[in-house]
């Protein structure tokens, strides 16, 4: 089976938006300020955005808050052609836990992974029905080490759940994930080397005394 491209299918999406001289709203699921950083500088190019961070996979609170605050402090340095608007979601690890439940020791990018996909996105799309969006998305598909034929796929079956548009992305393309490396640097952002939660953490740190011992 022919694997689907996800960049092209958005630049189509763009493409038809332009010549119909419409500039929609999009809901952006952002997990942290690095990913964030191409995504918008991007995006904001075609789309009036409103960023919504919420990761309740983030397990300590002030590594959540650091992230949320580092976003912020991002799109408000950056230069943007549509102004962005920052939403604030809830701080709710209890419901990462209770899907992560029996999967505690899935292996990095499984089915715990997954789920987590689907707990973020699931409330992105609430919250774009809610808010009569015209799309939805998530800067996650810009990271090499998270599955974007996953993601998009979750996201379709959100989309027709919740009678949102879902715009395909696969935004590590095009040297999308590389830009993301150099807008961090340029604006001296907080970045991490996991993904937020426990087990992620714990990966991370047997990966960095892996490294120590060679």
């Amino acid at each position: 089976m022919n694997r689907r491209n996800f960049q092209k299918e958005m630049e189509d999406v763009i493409s038809a938006n332009a010549r119909a001289g419409r500039i929609p709203r999009l809901l952006l699921h952002s997990c942290c300020a690095p990913c964030s950083s191409y995504s918008l500088e991007m995006l904001t190019e075609h789309f009036l955005v409103t960023d919504f961070y919420y990761n309740p996979n983030i397990t300590r609170r002030e590594e959540y808050e650091k992230r949320e605050e580092e976003l912020a402090r991002l799109i408000a340095a950056q230069p943007h052609r549509h102004p962005v608007t920052f939403l604030r979601g809830k701080y709710d690890p209890e419901s990462f836990f209770a899907l992560a439940k029996g999967l505690e020791s899935c292996p990095e990018g499984g089915e715990r992974c997954f789920r987590c996909y689907e707990l973020r996105l699931r409330e992105a799309a609430k919250v774009a029905a809610e808010g009569a969006f015209d799309y939805f998305t998530t800067t996650l598909t810009i990271s090499p080490f998270k599955n974007a034929q996953r993601l998009n796929e979750i996201g379709e079956r959100l989309a027709a759940e919740f009678a949102v548009a879902w715009l395909p992305t696969d935004l590590k393309k095009k040297g999308g994930y590389q830009r993301s490396i150099e807008l961090s640097r340029d604006y001296d952002l907080y970045r991490q080397d996991y993904c937020g939660c426990i087990y992620s953490e714990a990966e991370a740190r047997r990966r960095r005394e892996e490294r120590m011992e060679k």
